[in-house]
């Protein structure tokens, strides 16, 4: 049965607030800037989206995951050894996993754009800068791939990658799921020295659904910015659902110190094995050391659909034919309905009315995997072609007032043959 934590929305920062933050911080210390600030006190990641696909275990591993450097090309990246620190160590000496598992680490530096107004009502535009962490996953096509949070890299303008050597290279994102905040990023193996290529090596995967509570878990990332640290702890507590302001996510609870700047980081076990990827933690005066991660085996199957996205024409581009609203935590609680997106209104002849989709019904999966935010549903249509069936599983409201599920099968349209968008809503 699993445990539930309820956190206050006040001890959760928005994105933009620790963005914030963390470019007031930067410029008051002299090592490299930080996205992820001394102003953590209350959370160090932001508002991460629901939507973790829980219990599934892939078939065929992840690409590179079990084929360490499979893809086209020469190169050939080692693997990170496991087995724990060495025979002569104490078991709470992590300096063997540590060695073992930094290659496999990376820190991924990113460049935002802001735009404000100005006093005479100009439009002012500022740059700034944020770091997190990655994990080395895997080579395919020619591309280094690494899995990272996509708070991590949200609205970036730009990525580069540092290694464990010091060394770096410019980034692009291969893709992105907010509401698992999970994200891809690539790096062109041309574009890594060769010397580079020999000191790196790809994460070997643990089994996130065997753990027990009180195994040892080390985390590995790029804390504060300062470059790559390790603390170590215990497994606190497993599939814990932490409640955020707008979802709820299903984690790891570790005591392991997970700081600003180690999101995307690694979780390990004491074999060096990745179980986890370091997402939130969370702070106040009267909690210390919970810290939450992404268990690999929830991770395993979205990273594998973000490795093998295409980015779609837009003369290909899906259209489902709906104006919703998010549904979050505290507003199902307020007027007693499901979280996930409130259908407004469906489009006269979409696929959406065709499908039997009606304004009222609270969409809670698509195509397989839980909706909680209007964003996330459009970011699941916007990687999907035109004809694509789908299922779209929503919670109707009965004569009575109860809720009850029904899954209806739709067949998406062009985004290009849907109506114009309202301003005041979303037509998807």
């Amino acid at each position: 049965m699993s445990e539930y934590n309820n956190i206050n929305d006040e001890q959760w920062t928005t994105a933009e607030q620790w963005r914030q933050e963390e470019n007031n911080s930067s410029k008051n210390k002299k090592p490299k800037k930080d996205r992820k600030s001394k102003g953590w006190l209350k959370l160090c990641a932001s508002a991460i989206a629901f939507g973790l696909i829980a219990g599934l275990v892939m078939q065929g591993v992840l690409y590179g995951f079990s084929k360490a450097g499979v893809g086209s090309g020469g190169t050939q990246l080692a693997t990170t050894k496991t087995g724990g620190s060495s025979s002569n160590s104490s078991n709470s000496d992590l300096s063997g996993v540590s060695e073992n598992v930094m290659p496999s680490i990376v820190s991924i530096t990113c460049k935002f754009e802001t735009t404000s107004q100005g006093w005479f009502g100009q439009q002012q535009s500022s740059e700034s800068e944020g770091v997190g962490s990655g994990i080395i996953i895997g080579k395919e096509n020619g591309k280094l791939l690494i899995v990272t949070n996509n708070h991590v890299v949200e609205d970036a303008k730009s990525l580069s990658v540092g290694f464990a050597d010091e060394e770096s290279a410019s980034a692009s994102i291969r893709g992105t799921d907010s509401d698992a905040d999970l994200a891809v990023v690539e790096v062109d193996i041309k574009d890594i020295k060769s010397s580079t290529l020999k000191k790196i090596a790809i994460i070997t995967l643990g089994d996130s659904d065997k753990l027990k509570t009180g195994e040892q878990a080390i985390a590995i990332g790029n804390a504060l910015g300062y470059g790559q640290s390790v603390t170590g702890g215990y497994i606190s507590a497993l599939n814990r659902e932490v409640q955020l302001t707008d979802k709820t996510m299903t984690l790891l609870q570790t005591d392991a110190a997970i700081n600003p700047g180690n999101s995307g980081g690694a979780l390990l076990n004491s074999k060096g094995e990745l179980i986890g990827i370091n997402t939130v933690k969370y702070s106040s005066e009267d909690v210390e050391g919970m810290g939450y991660a992404i268990p690999v085996n929830t991770a395993k199957p979205i990273i594998d659909q973000l490795i093998k996205n295409e980015a779609v024409k837009e003369s290909e581009q899906a259209y489902l034919g709906i104006s919703g609203q998010t549904i979050d935590s505290s507003m199902a609680s307020q007027f007693d309905m499901p979280s996930g997106v409130y259908v407004q209104q469906v489009v006269k002849g979409s696929p959406a009315q065709e499908a039997g989709i009606s304004a009222g019904d609270v969409i809670v999966k698509f195509n397989g995997k839980d909706v909680s935010t209007m964003d996330g549903l459009k970011e699941r249509i916007s990687n999907l072609k035109a004809g694509t069936k789908v299922k779209v599983v929503v919670k109707r409201q009965s004569q009575t007032g109860s809720y009850g599920e029904k899954t209806l099968t739709v067949t998406l349209g062009k985004k290009s043959d849907a109506p114009s968008t309202d301003s005041r809503t979303e037509n998807r």
